[in-house]
């Protein structure tokens, strides 16, 4: 990355961090994109250039991730599943708590959590990300799957992208709770065992574990 490169990446950075911060000690609703700007001393126009909405101040990390399962699939090794890759990437994100799998017990991750959880706009923002992730899955996964219907691949993508959700949202209901990242993990890791297996499975895998 060159200098002019680096530049405008720690403005980025300075402008959400500042936006962020903002955020949580006033709530979202009550700063203004012009308070953003004076805080972070660029102009209006500046912002917008980096960041096309308010919500993106936030939700921006999420866009970050929309094409990790993407590159996951079309860059695994030779002789491994798609939906292997998969699953060992979300066992790898648990292992290292990164906060998109949900099991992070961080003080600052926790707010930020609650920022976006608890503000409509931001929840629709983060929909529309996922929807985004949920097409560029897709795509890989149609060149990954050896199937000639062309339906396949779309939903194995929106299965996996709402599988990986729903694991997100139950270990942050554990954090939420009062429990640790590390008393949550094993019983995170088993239930991401028990979803990819669903994946592999389908219903009928699911009503022979019953």
């Amino acid at each position: 990355m060159g200098l002019r490169e680096r530049k405008k990446q720690r403005t980025r950075e300075t402008i959400s961090d500042t936006a962020i911060t903002l955020f949580l000690e006033h709530g979202f609703d009550q700063v203004s994109v012009v308070d953003i700007a004076a805080v972070a001393e660029v102009s209006k126009p500046t912002l917008f250039k980096y960041f096309p909405t308010k919500e993106d101040l936030v939700v921006h990390r999420f866009a970050d991730h929309q094409t990790v399962s993407s590159t996951v699939v079309a860059e695994r090794p030779p002789g491994v599943s798609a939906i292997d890759a998969l699953h060992q990437h979300f066992l790898d994100g648990l292992a290292a708590r990164d906060p998109i799998t949900g099991l992070n017990d961080d003080e600052d991750v926790l707010a930020f959590h609650h920022l976006v959880y608890s503000t409509p706009s931001l929840v629709a923002r983060v929909s529309q990300y996922l929807a985004q992730a949920e097409e560029a899955l897709a795509q890989a996964l149609v060149d990954a799957l050896d199937s000639d219907r062309e339906i396949t691949a779309a939903l194995l993508a929106g299965q996996v992208i709402a599988t990986e959700r729903i694991l997100a949202s139950v270990n942050w209901q554990h954090i939420v709770a009062g429990r640790s990242a590390d008393e949550v993990y094993p019983e995170a890791v088993a239930d991401a065992d028990h979803a990819y297996a669903l994946l592999r499975q389908g219903l009928a895998g699911a009503a022979a574990q019953k």
